[in-house]
């Protein structure tokens, strides 16, 4: 642990006592540039390839491009975190997540001068860079905080993180609409760089080395099969991976903003902005009154919500009507990712949260980009509107279908969780 954690633990029933700690606000800083420099890109390469190409499907290839790096790095990057210094390995992903916006404004400014597929070799550099990401923020959690801040801490963690994607699109929309995208992408890169900064001030002790290492595929394999020998933790992965995958309607949101809401970059921040402003809204309240009983229960009914609101996104053809269904969807979404991430934090011992903590990234990470490609290749098939309704059918499905494929998911209470990753498993 740190040296400020025992600190925080002299009250961990109060529901500030995370915040007390020096390195879990650092961390928090660490996650919130993050975020923002990626969703300041993500809304502005969108809105750069739609104005160029004016098709749908383009917007799927965005997806792509991230993801196919993503998940080639990825079980990589769960490996390095595990056994080299996590805080030093956040710092240089913080350097590199810098880079994809600069080489942005260099093309965007015409000092480079390349077509539109100059933009997705930009964003694979993001997709391997995000690999890291989300290890290092698991595996650093896991230190700055004791066990008994892990609910509260993950819910203020889930705030952070849904802030971000709150105030990430809407200054991306209001820059891209006000000053242009070139000003839009150094915002970014300026983000990025206070990653580093924020790392570079933490105090936190790292594992002690391992002497005998496994070779790097074995090690791989026993974090994949520590998730998938998991019911409770596969089965919070897998549902939250297949809504994303299908419920993933706001990759298309350029689209609707031009073709069907008649609307500027700044709607389009709006409504990227809205889901994320529900979650931070639960967020908070969940921070508050944390959930312990009927955790899997809750999980499971907040999916089958977001299928819903995503149905009615796709039917709407008011701006503010749109953007409130979205706004319900962060709602559902929110209890999702708090819940999913508890489960991550307590489910997983301390020496693979990185390879853990990279499944899950393949999980729900890739399947951001992987739905924004079915969704962008359905739009081409079906249309926009069929696409994002049919996808919020297959949502709904998809909850029925693992409230009755994984009971033990169904019947979670956190508190079975709270005496140890090792001991919950076995106590069902």
């Amino acid at each position: 642990m740190s040296a400020a954690a025992p600190a925080a633990g002299a009250d961990d029933s109060s529901r500030t006592a995370p915040l007390r700690n020096p390195g879990f606000r650092r961390l928090l800083a660490f996650r919130l540039c993050s975020i923002l420099s990626y969703q300041i890109v993500a809304v502005t390469v969108g809105w750069q390839v739609y104005e160029l190409t004016r098709n749908p499907w383009m917007l799927g290839l965005i997806g792509l491009a991230e993801l196919l790096p993503y998940f080639c790095v990825a079980p990589f990057a769960g490996y390095l975190v595990d056994h080299l210094p996590r805080r030093r390995l956040g710092m240089a992903a913080g350097v590199g997540l810098a880079l994809t916006p600069v080489l942005l404004a260099l093309l965007t400014t015409r000092v480079i001068d390349a077509g539109v597929w100059a933009i997705y070799a930009a964003v694979v550099l993001t997709g391997m860079v995000r690999a890291f990401l989300g290890p290092v923020y698991n595996a650093l959690f896991a230190r700055v905080l004791p066990r008994a801040q892990f609910v509260r801490g993950a819910s203020l963690g889930s705030i952070v993180f849904q802030s971000a994607l709150v105030l990430g699109p809407a200054i991306g929309g209001v820059l891209v609409g006000w000053s242009g995208m070139a000003s839009s992408y150094i915002t970014a890169a300026v983000l990025a760089l206070g990653v580093v900064v924020a790392l570079a001030g933490m105090r936190v002790s790292e594992p002690a080395p391992v002497l005998q290492r496994a070779p790097i595929f074995s090690s791989i394999a026993e974090g994949a099969r520590f998730v998938f020998g998991h019911q409770i933790l596969l089965g919070a992965l897998a549902l939250d991976m297949f809504a994303v995958l299908f419920g993933g309607a706001i990759s298309l949101a350029p689209a609707f903003i031009h073709d069907i809401l008649a609307h500027g970059p700044e709607g389009l921040g709006i409504l990227r902005g809205a889901p994320a402003l529900g979650a931070v809204a639960v967020g908070i309240w969940l921070a508050r009154n944390p959930i312990q009983r009927n955790a899997g229960r809750i999980l499971l009914v907040a999916v089958a919500c977001f299928g819903l609101c995503i149905i009615g996104f796709g039917l709407s053809r008011l701006f503010w009507l749109s953007a409130f269904f979205l706004l319900l969807s962060g709602v559902c979404d929110g209890v999702s990712v708090v819940m999913r991430s508890t489960i991550l934090q307590l489910a997983t011992p301390d020496e693979m949260r990185g390879r853990v903590s990279s499944i899950n990234g393949l999980f729900v990470g890739s399947s951001n980009e992987l739905g924004a490609f079915y969704a962008g290749s359905m739009a081409r098939l079906l249309g926009l509107v069929p696409a994002v309704v049919l996808g919020g059918c297959v949502t709904i499905s998809v909850a029925l279908a693992a409230a009755w494929r994984a009971p033990r998911l169904r019947r979670l209470d956190l508190r079975d969780l709270q005496a140890g990753p090792l001991e919950a498993e076995r106590g069902h």
